[in-house]
Parts: C-alpha cells; structure tokens; sequence
C-alpha cells in the first residue's frame, strides 16, 4: 500500500447497476481517451488492472499512461507491473511453492519477522493432476488401479498439501481424480468477470503450468510464469513485465469438414514459430473465429507455449457466455458477465471488423487451407502432413543427429527384431509405434475430436480390426465430463475394445508419466538399438520426455492415435497402404455448438526445504552444452537408487517419478541433468553425462559438479538457442543453481525459463547478434570471468574474458529493474524473505 492508499482515479467507478451501488466498477470508458478503444483487448485487460491497483507505490499513474499509450511504446522496451487475479498450480510445479512458503516461513521467523506473513493475498487453486501414471492399462480396472498406487506413492505429498492447504490462507486444493487442471480452469474455476468486494473486474491469471494458456480460450488473459514468480504473486507482488508486442492473428475461410482442431493448432504453431512471436501477445479475430467452439479455441490457446507466445488471447463472446451456461454457470453470472464486459468495451463480435483494434503486425491463416497432420519426431513445430509421414520419418532416420534426424546407418534401415509377447511372436522396426495414448490437456477437452477418436473406434471394430496387444495403449481423459459423453454416446466400449481404456483423470503420458513398457519390448528396442515411436494427442513431444524407450514421438489428433496404433507403425501411408477396407482414418468429427499449524511437521523422504540461498563470485568452469528444460530436469521416471540418495526400504516401484519429489531438494539436485537424452557437445554424444576438465574423467553430470563445488568453482552452462523450451517448472533452474551454476550463456531463452533463472539469481547472458559459441570459437574448456559493473542497468552489455586472453562481450538478460532487484538480492526467495522481516 501507499502512504495515502488512494486510488487517482476513484472518479472513473460507478456502479454497473444504476439500481445498485454496492456493485461497482471502473469504468475506462470514462478515462475519455480515444486510445482506449484502439488497444487491442488483451492490453486493455493490463489497463483495467494498472488503474485498479493504482496507489502510486506498486502501480503508479505513469504505469498506466504507458499501457494506454501502447501503440507507441510497444516497441520501447517499456516495463509495466501487472497485479493478476489469481494463480492457478498444478502438484509437480505447486508442491515446490509450497515447500518454499514453508522455507521462507522458517527464515523469517529466523531473522525477528512474523512468519504468518508469508501467506498468500491473491488466490490460488492447486490442482493435483500431475501425480497419477499409466501403470496399468487395457482393463476396465485400470483407472481404480493406477489411483490406487498413486495415493501410495505421493502419500507424504498429498499429507503435506492438505497442511498448506490449512496454514495458508486463500488457497484451495483440488484433489487428485478431478481432472487435468486446464480442464478444471475452464470448466468450474473460470469467474471470467470476478465480482469481488462489491467490484468486477476482468478475470486473470498466471500459473506455474507453461500451458496456463488454455484459458485465453474462454477470454481470460493468463499465462504460465515460473513458480517462484507465482510465489511473488500470491504474496502481493505485481508481474514486472515488458509491455508487450501484440500479434494479430485474423482466421478467416472453412476448414474442410475432416479437419480437426488438432490439425489447426498444429498449423499455427509452425506459422507462428516461423512469424516469430516470443515475448508477444498473439491475439485471435477475424470471422473465422467465430466458427470455432470454445474448445477449439481453448486447443489454439493451449499450445501458445509451442509457438512462443506470452499469451493466445481469444476476447469473450457470445459462443464464450453459452460455454459458460453449460459448463452450469449461473444464469446471474452470466449476466453481469455480459454486462460489465460490454459497459467497458471487452466484448467481442468475430464478424464486426469494425470493433478490429490496433495490432503491431497482422498474420493470416485461411482455414480452408489446413490439411491432416502430425508434429514431430522431436518438436511439436516441426509439422508433418499426414500424407508426408512416411517419406518424412525415413528422411529422419538416416539425418544426422537433432531435431530432425537419428543418424541410422543404411545398413540398419530395414533392421527387425523379433520378441515373443503373450504367447505369440512379433517383430519390432524402426518407426514401431510402442505407446498410443490419448493424453494431454490440449485434446481430451474437445468434444469435436474425443468422438471423432470414438466414432473410428467403432469403424475400427466393425471392420475387425485390432491393436496388437504389445502396444502400450491409454486414455486419460481432461475430466470426467469426457468420459460421460463418451458413454452416452455409445463409442466408450469400442475405444475400449481398441485397448484405449480410461487409465485417469490428469496429464500422464504427455508430462512422462507414462509407465513401464512390457520388458520383451524394451529387449527389442534395446538389441535393434531401434527408433520406436510413440504417437500421443498431446503438445510435448521432446526427445527423452514422453518414454525413454521411444526416441521418435509424434503429436497427432485423438483418431490419428488410434489410425496409427492400429497400423502399428509410422512407416505408413494411409492413402497408399490403407489399414483396413472402407476405413476413413481422418473420421468426420461431429460438432457441439491436514492438522492446523503454521509449520509442516512430518516425515521427509519427499519433502525437504532448502535454505535460504546466498549471492556468488563470478570466475566459472562450463559444464554443459544444451537445451530443453525437460532435458535440464526430468519429470519422468527415476531409474536409480544409488545416484539421487533414495532410501534403501524404498522398492523400485516406489520410487515415483522426478516430478512428484520436487518438494525433496536432495533429490531434485541430483536429478539435473540426468535425462538420459541429453546430449553434451563435450561428449559428442547421448548421455547424462560430462567431462571433468581437471582430470579429463567422463562422470556424470551431478558428480562432475560436486566436485566443483567442492574444489570451489562455480559454473557456467554454454548453449544455443531456446534454451530452456519446454516445461515451466522451476527446477529446471533450482537445480542447476544447487549444482554451483551460477551464469548461463545462451543464443536466446524460453521466456518462462529466462524468468525462473533470474528468479534463482542465475544470470542469463545472451551472445550478441551474429554471436555464436562456434563463431567465437568457444570449446567450453575455458576458463570465463564476467566483468559485473555497477550500476547495472537492464539488458546492460557486458565483458566476458577468457584465461587465452580474450574478451568479447554479452547482453545481461536481465530485463526490468525489478529483476536486478532481485538479482542483487541473490534472488526473488532472499528479496521476499527480508521485505516480509522488515515489515
């Protein structure tokens, strides 16, 4: 608060009601400014915000000039705090906040200050979704049973969140079994319009799931942030965030009608990788929105992440108010919904081209253009025609090693091996699809396309066509809405005869949760050393992530999942080898319009907190080259006892997976880097693994760094681009910083893992233009200081010297002051922790 508390534009609010003086608003309208209704409508959400909270402390009135003057300080790298109206979690990402309010209550008490002050001032939902795997699957007990065994497992976890449930106040926990937790934003814990105290206001979020936007389908701004970030959040801070360039994205024309929402959202997210829209808003219009249901939109926002985009915003409209009255809203809801968004101007009509705002630039899709696709085998960017899948995959294998490439010997192109299975012989290839699952909060929401995966089933089993038994079939549904219509509308007994029975309610196989393969089939791929596929209605598909036994993945609409678990293979063309006679594999798909305490006293095999983590030199080591943050930290499978320190009573089974221990810092330190697809220039090939400079010995990644630490010297991460693309976890930079990493240098960054880094007190250095590790001649055996001057300003350029001699210089990626706050603090924890102790 400021020392007055007043707000310098109380004169703007009325009441929405002139009947009724209890509900109020600000209304921006009344600013009287002709720039207001130029603004595109996902800036005007950031506007009503800054005006609310306006007290000229946190947010000031140069704050919101600057938002209203948008169209000329878009480009001025302009920073602007944003108060969101709520948070929203998931286990793997909410378990770690929790531990840290946990923590941070420790050492405020420590340090003289009331530790019930580390308490959440902004709501926050926590769903648990992210705990539950395909242990069992193809049997209509399946569900009960892998329920079962994930309350086994996360016992403590579940123990521990129904505490944090209890001690902090304004925070809800949606148990497991609910469904995915984007489902569940969209379905039941939406307001749209909050009417809160006698005010509405724009409904808003961040989230610790990159895919937090998914709700900007139903025209609630929100994006996924780092959960160190959302802990600022729910404890009052505001978003210090760059004032946003917004992409226009007008659709207009028909997709054919056997064109799913899939085949669309892959589509726009090799457009937009190629458009370039990282650290941009990319806001929908145009008629041909106005032709696509919520889910459809709320799949095109879902996958926003993939295409580097802050925000897929789709402004409400009146398709948005009747998803809202059958998902059960009410009917008074609904109404002043309606009213307070048109009484301010963010009510949407797709085919008004009047109502078009200001965009910084504008790109087009004619949907009638889109075509059947798949996305992969290591990227959901790299979009692939259905048509084109064969030639493509072969292509893949013999390219050298990356994104697009195995580097298979001709030789082994045609290699099979065969495996006895159930009885029966089988042979396993290059390009075998060993997993089929149905999965993900991107597709098992859409009604459109669940049934139109329910209507092949069904073609499927009439035609006598089967799965074959070896295949790792499942389907997870977004909530048990899925599961009721597929039941009602008669297709549930054929997907399941298909092998697709429903394994649970939360995000499984896409997150890596995806459970052990039959071991016959593991030998195979193992003694083919083959590229088996897995093929999954999901938006992650990098390598390492989904199985560690499937190098190819490939993204692909629910009927596709089944068109190729049918088929057996991704070598195949459907319009050449067709897999069964009079069967459409692209099906027409219908269309719809714990005990009180302030602290946690339990056992601790999964939960540990960290202490309060501390400022560092800056003479570094390099350690690793590479890139994805699912690489950087599994939330997969843990294979080893010995190398993460896990208990000797502990079985196999019990092990769990990395991403349900992340509230266990010991652990989580040992699993960086551990992904067994990473792969390290150092070593030129796959393995969790490095070279310890001083000896020249290959160790792996957290035992090299032990010895680092112990021998004093800190590291330096060297990389190439997007690093950190994938998953928002935070400790993807926790556990790098526990390991001594203490700068990365990389050619650019995923925003959420640039934002996680600072939030750590890691410093993201970013080469130059036309910079590069290879141009500089940079081996990685170097020895680097970084010349740290002060005052630091943001995005300051810096000198990097080298122990040869040379020095060349780096842009510190530190973007807006309160990030050097932070920064200077040795991270947004430390700058909670003494701001808490000193009020």
């Amino acid at each position: 608060m400021s020392a007055t508390g007043k707000n310098p534009f109380q004169h703007i609010v009325e009441p929405l009601d002139p009947k009724n003086s209890n509900q109020q608003f600000f209304n921006l309208l009344n600013l009287g400014d002709p720039r207001y209704e130029r603004l595109p409508f996902s800036i005007r959400v950031l506007l009503e915000s800054a005006v609310r909270n306006c007290d000229e402390f946190l947010v000031k009135q140069s704050d919101v000039e600057s938002i209203l003057n948008w169209k000329q300080t878009q480009t001025q790298t302009v920073e602007v705090p944003f108060r969101p109206a709520r948070v929203i979690l998931q286990d793997f990402t909410g378990v770690p906040a929790v531990v840290d309010f946990a923590a941070m209550r420790d050492a405020v008490k420590k340090l003289g200050g009331d530790p019930e002050k580390i308490n959440p001032v902004c709501p926050a939902d926590l769903v648990i979704d992210h705990s539950i795997q395909v242990d069992f699957n193809r049997k209509s007990d399946s569900l009960q049973k892998n329920q079962d065994l994930e309350f086994e497992r996360n016992k403590e976890r579940f123990q521990f969140l129904k505490w944090g449930s209890k001690a902090f106040k304004n925070m809800r926990i949606i148990p497991p079994g609910s469904g995915i937790v984007h489902q569940v934003n969209l379905e039941y814990l939406a307001r749209v319009v909050f009417n809160y105290n006698g005010f509405f206001y724009p409904d808003s979020l961040v989230g610790t799931d990159s895919h937090t936007t998914m709700i900007d389908g139903l025209g609630v701004l929100g994006w996924g942030v780092g959960g160190i970030e959302a802990e600022a959040v729910m404890l009052g801070q505001p978003i210090s965030m760059v004032l946003p360039e917004v992409v226009g994205y007008k659709l207009h024309g028909t997709p054919d009608k056997l064109i799913t929402s899939t085949d669309i959202v892959l589509t726009v997210t090799k457009h937009l990788r190629q458009v370039g829209v990282v650290g941009k808003f990319v806001e929908f219009f145009g008629p041909g929105v106005s032709q696509l249901s919520i889910a459809d939109r709320a799949t095109i926002a879902n996958m926003c992440p993939e295409y580097g985009a802050t925000a897929a915003f789709f402004p409400v409209d009146n398709i948005s108010i009747q998803y809202l009255e059958q998902t059960g809203r009410e009917r008074e809801k609904l109404d002043y919904i309606t009213k307070y968004l048109k009484a301010v101007a963010m009510f949407r009509d797709y085919n008004d081209a009047a109502q078009d705002p200001d965009y910084t630039q504008v790109v087009e899709l004619d949907l009638s253009s889109v075509v059947p696709c798949c996305s992969g085998p290591k990227r959901p960017q790299d979009r692939i025609p259905v048509s084109d899948m064969k030639k493509d995959f072969e292509t893949c294998l013999g390219a050298k090693q990356g994104f697009k490439g195995f580097q298979v010997a001709p030789e082994r192109h045609a290699a099979v091996v065969p495996f006895h299975f159930g009885g029966k012989e089988y042979i396993l290839s290059h390009g075998s699809v060993v997993i089929a699952a149905i999965t993900s909060c991107t597709n098992t929401s859409n009604p459109s396309v669940m049934l139109g995966a329910g209507l092949l089933a069904k073609k499927a089993i009439e035609c006598g066509l089967s799965v074959k038994p070896y295949i790792k079939t499942s389907l997870s549904p977004g909530s048990g809405v899925v599961t009721y219509y597929l039941k009602e509308s008669g297709v549930m007994d054929y997907l399941s005869q298909l092998g697709f029975e429903v394994v649970g309610y939360g995000c499984m196989t896409c997150i890596g949760n995806s459970g052990p393969l039959p071991d016959p089939v593991v030998e195979a791929i193992t003694q083919g050393d083959l590229v088996a596929a897995g093929v999954l209605s999901g938006n992650r598909n990098f390598e390492g992530r989904v199985h560690p036994n499937t190098r190819a993945n490939y993204l692909a609409s629910p009927p596709l999942v089944i068109a190729y678990a049918i088929a057996g293979t991704v070598r195949i063309d459907f319009e050449k080898e067709p897999i069964g006679e009079n069967l459409s594999i692209i099906c027409p798909h219908p269309h719809f319009p714990a005990h009180s305490s302030v602290y946690f006293v339990g056992v601790t095999k999964c939960i540990t907190c960290p202490s309060v983590y501390a400022l560092y030199d800056t003479h570094v080591h390099t350690l690793i080259i590479m890139i994805c943050s699912d690489v950087i930290q599994s939330s997969g499978f843990i294979f080893s006892r010995s190398s993460l320190g896990l208990s000797d009573s502990l079985t196999p089974r019990e092990f769990n997976s990395y991403g349900s221990r992340r509230g266990n810092d010991a652990i989580m330190a040992r699993g960086t880097f551990a992904n067994i697809r990473l792969f390290n220039k150092f070593l030129n090939k796959q393995a969790p693994q490095t070279v310890y400079l001083p000896t020249g010995e290959t160790l792996d990644v957290f035992d090299a760094a032990e010895r680092y630490q112990q021998s004093g010297i800190p590291l330096l991460v060297l990389a190439g681009k997007e690093y950190g693309s994938g998953s928002s976890r935070d400790w993807a930079a926790k556990g790098p910083f526990l390991l001594g990493i203490k700068a990365v240098l990389a050619e650019s960054y995923e925003r959420i893992h640039r934002s996680n880094l600072v939030g750590m007190g890691v410093i993201p250095l970013e080469y130059l233009p036309g910079d590069t590790a290879d141009s500089l001649g940079l081996t990685g055996r170097e020895r680097y200081t970084l010349v740290i001057p002060e005052p630091l300003t943001p995005r300051m350029v810096v000198d990097v010297k080298l122990d040869t001699g040379r020095t060349f210089k780096v842009r510190m990626r530190f973007d807006t002051d309160v990030e050097l706050t932070y920064f200077h603090h040795g991270g947004i924890l430390n700058y909670m922790i003494r701001k808490m102790s000193q009020n």
